[in-house]
């Protein structure tokens, strides 16, 4: 640092060491602590091409993931100019293409960061149509690669960005000619040209299914007009398979965000037949493919899905029962998941086989996972098997004492109101069975902790009690007198009157109705 001012030459080689060296956020906080920022700013206006390069590169690495850097880079000014407004004229059409790029880069950062707006017009009037300029054939096919991934980057978690993107210049045809390269050997005569290509004919695959991913991340007409780009279906399940793991982690990406669709789920996906590559990837891949893979397969297990008899038949609740075991959190809350979505409206067959893979060990084992995530989605996958009444009786009757106990030690945790209403939930399924009723019937600690969130303060855990009572005393239902005979030797008519004069409507109506069951 001490060395900056000595000639035009230290600066440039000192800024090109500094972007080298940096690697993560340790760095960035100690370059940043050294006073880095305010002593290379004013290089941005040097006489010197090079330095302002090598200052503006040293920029876009240190802004990069980094909120504090950022945020300082927005009030720094030169020469009465903000740092911004100094990037922006470097994207100008008539400064050269690296100066273009590296200063998107930094308005990129700076942007994801919170530092600048999505909304601000140096991000939608410059920065964007900078980098969709970088993806047009004009370019090298470095520079596309550059663009496309930075663009990705950029517009990743803003509906508004993806819009823009996918309207700007044809953006979504332009990118199909990434799939392009190498072009036909014979044409090729130039042998360097040839193996240029090669090396970057991954990197531009990996660019693209990148920016797919993040235009399809939420609009369904942008998923729409991806998938009817030319092959692309076809294109995605051969990256799926690819020797390079970044050009298949991109492909599961791209795959993942138009998995969000309903529409395409029941369509393009069931045509290409796109759960048996997934399946494949799904066996043995390194834990970041895996996650969105595995992510991917929970759309893919949504009950509306033509793909999840498939999927069903071809081993996957050994798989997922197997990923509910991992240490990485994301692989647990995403074969959890998976199979909370298998099990809703399923067959009896499929519930057994899930609880079976499962085992009860592992099924506690989920329920005091610390993570709440994990627990909410076990809690959804034990109310989806819970579902209609011949299954409620049947798995009661196997495994009704370890759930029992599970929902007791859930009730009397320290849980938050979610969680705890999903467990009364479950109770209210149970109390829908024939024979499960009986459960909770002889269970006189569950009968008190229902009483007990009647009259609690949260009204959604009040109502959730208040399914439970209504499914226990309903009259057409045999032994019903008993059951009314014993909630109200407990106190619960009494409850239910003062919860039939309360100002929350539900409530009101809840309670009204259970008192009608006493009086028919």
């Amino acid at each position: 640092m001490a060395l900056l001012s000595r000639s035009r030459y230290t600066q440039e080689y000192i800024c090109q060491i500094f972007s080298h060296c940096c690697k993560g956020p340790d760095h960035q906080t100690i370059l940043f602590n050294h006073g880095a920022v305010q002593n290379i700013a004013h290089l941005l206006v040097s006489t010197s091409y090079k330095v302002r390069m090598q200052a503006l590169k040293c920029f876009s690495v240190l802004a990069f993931e980094n909120p504090q850097v950022s945020m300082t880079l927005v009030n720094v000014s030169v020469d009465g100019e903000l740092l911004p407004q100094i990037f922006v004229k470097m994207l100008q059409r008539d400064k050269p293409i690296e100066m273009q790029l590296t200063s998107a880069k930094c308005l990129t950062s700076m942007c994801r960061a919170g530092a600048i707006r999505t909304d601000d017009s140096c991000i939608i009037l410059k920065t964007l149509p900078c980098l969709v300029r970088m993806c047009s054939k004009e370019r090298l096919l470095e520079e596309r690669v550059e663009g496309a991934e930075t663009l990705a980057y950029l517009i990743e978690t803003d509906v508004e960005l993806q819009r823009i993107a996918s309207i700007t210049d044809h953006l979504i045809v332009m990118l199909a000619d990434y799939f392009k390269y190498p072009s036909s050997v014979s044409a090729i005569t130039d042998i360097k040209r040839l193996d240029h290509d090669l090396k970057h004919a991954h990197e531009l695959r990996q660019a693209a299914f990148k920016l797919y991913a993040s235009l399809g991340a939420n609009d369904e007409d942008i998923r729409k007009k991806i998938i009817e780009t030319e092959n692309m279906m076809d294109r995605i399940v051969n990256g799926l398979s690819e020797s390079s793991i970044k050009v298949r982690l991109a492909a599961v990406r791209c795959l993942h965000s138009l998995s969000r669709s309903v529409q395409q789920l029941r369509t393009s996906f069931q045509d290409h037949a796109v759960w048996k590559p997934l399946m494949k990837v799904l066996q043995n891949a390194p834990n970041e493919i895996l996650v969105v893979a595995s992510s991917t397969l929970c759309n893919l297990l949504l009950e509306f899905s033509p793909s999840k008899e498939p999927i069903l038949e071809s081993g996957a609740i050994e798989l997922l029962c197997s990923l509910t075991q991992s240490e990485n959190l994301a692989l647990r809350v995403n074969g959890i998941w998976a199979l909370m979505n298998m099990a809703f409206q399923a067959e009896q067959k499929i519930k057994s086989d899930i609880l079976r893979g499962l085992s009860t060990e592992q099924l506690f084992q989920l329920l005091s996972d610390s993570d709440v995530n994990v627990l909410m989605k076990t809690l959804g996958l034990l109310r989806n098997l819970l579902s209609t009444r011949p299954h409620i009786d049947h798995i009661m009757s196997t495994h009704g004492k370890q759930i029992m106990q599970a929902v007791t030690l859930i009730l009397e945790g320290e849980h938050n109101i979610e969680v705890k209403e999903q467990t009364l939930c479950i109770l209210a399924n149970i109390a829908d069975g024939t024979t499960a009723k009986e459960l909770i019937m002889t269970n006189d600690d569950i009968l008190q902790k229902i009483k007990y969130y009647m009259s609690h303060s949260n009204a959604k855990l009040q109502l959730a009690a208040m399914f439970c009572i209504s499914n226990l005393i309903w009259n057409e239902e045999e032994g019903s007198q008993e059951r009314q005979d014993k909630l109200r030797d407990m106190g619960i008519v009494d409850i239910l009157h003062k919860l039939s004069q309360s100002s929350d409507p539900n409530l009101c109506d809840k309670a009204k109705t259970a008192l009608q069951q006493y009086l028919a």
